[in-house]
């Protein structure tokens, strides 16, 4: 069994670049997999390797600038959820757009998973989902709203048109692990709205301490690695993905006339051309065959 590390904290970087090799030197020597962002203004990932493994590259992520006292969560896979390490240099660790936004220096008031039902169930409480509409659609909150968007940089925008709707209530928002919340928070904050909270640890954190029969969530939660879907328990879910969309597949889509694997789904049907679909093929082909290699191979950590 593998351990799965998600993963965010929002530092000063004087120099990214310069982190990214003793990252990659460090996933390297322990056999960890995954992807770690940097950025001027953090780090932010999920990895997945051994129990040595994963605590060897938390610590040192802990020696960083303001890593210190870095929270992370874990799940487990059976098979590893990654095809290899990637670190990589970015403008922002999760990318909403506004430059002005910092959540070190103001962010919603944090709720526990234990406290989050009595509070988006109070009459007085908007519930938001800041995710993006893909994610939303296998999973979310009962009586949460979905403000549509297909990346968390649209989310200002439909803020700006409908928080008349929202003067004088409380707002509750949440993510798959925390980090939107924490500049969603921020932004409202900065237009002026004070009753703001967000889950804390995210909805992963919720799945994992809060029993299924307590449960306000409803469906598989999205997640950035190889399992696609978790549910309750954080025990891997029943989604996989679309290789050509990248959209998660329901057991039901993969069952549809105009589902291929690795070459589309239902919800892309119309979106790519012959030459499209034949490319897919021959990269679903590959891929099987990796897959049918790594599993003959011991040594290769599935």
């Amino acid at each position: 069994m593998l351990t799965v590390a998600t993963l965010y904290q929002f530092t000063h970087f004087e120099n990214p670049a310069s982190i990214k090799p003793v990252l990659v030197n460090a996933c390297s020597r322990n056999e960890v997999r995954g992807s770690l962002l940097l950025a001027h203004e953090g780090i932010n990932g999920t990895i997945a390797g051994s129990r040595f493994g994963i605590s060897n590259v938390i610590g040192e992520i802990r020696r960083l600038p303001g890593c210190g006292d870095l929270e992370w969560k874990e799940s487990q896979a059976e098979r590893m959820p990654f095809r290899k390490m990637r670190v990589r240099l970015k403008k922002e660790i999760v990318t909403m757009g506004q430059t002005h936004v910092d959540p070190r220096a103001a962010a919603g008031q944090y709720v526990e998973p234990a406290q989050w039902n009595q509070l988006i169930r109070s009459p007085d409480v908007s519930v938001i989902d800041t995710r993006n509409d893909y994610e939303v659609a296998i999973g979310t909150f009962e009586g949460s709203i979905n403000p549509m968007t297909d990346r968390f940089g649209e989310f200002p925008e439909w803020w700006n048109a409908n928080e008349e709707r929202f003067v004088n209530r409380r707002i509750a928002m949440f993510c798959t692990g925390g980090i939107r919340c924490e500049k969603a928070t921020n932004y409202l904050i900065g237009r002026g709205f004070r009753n703001v909270f967000h889950l804390k640890g995210g909805i992963l954190k919720y799945l994992e301490e809060v029993p299924e029969d307590e449960s306000a969530w409803r469906g598989e939660c999205y997640v950035f690695d190889g399992r696609v879907s978790v549910t309750h328990g954080l025990a891997r879910g029943s989604h996989s993905l679309c290789h050509a969309c990248g959209r998660p597949v329901s057991a039901a889509d993969r069952l549809h006339c105009d589902y291929e694997a690795g070459v589309q789904c239902p919800s892309c049907v119309d979106d790519y051309s012959v030459s499209d679909r034949e490319r897919f093929r021959e990269r679903q082909r590959q891929i099987e065959l990796e897959n049918r290699r790594s599993a003959s191979d011991p040594s290769s950590g599935q």
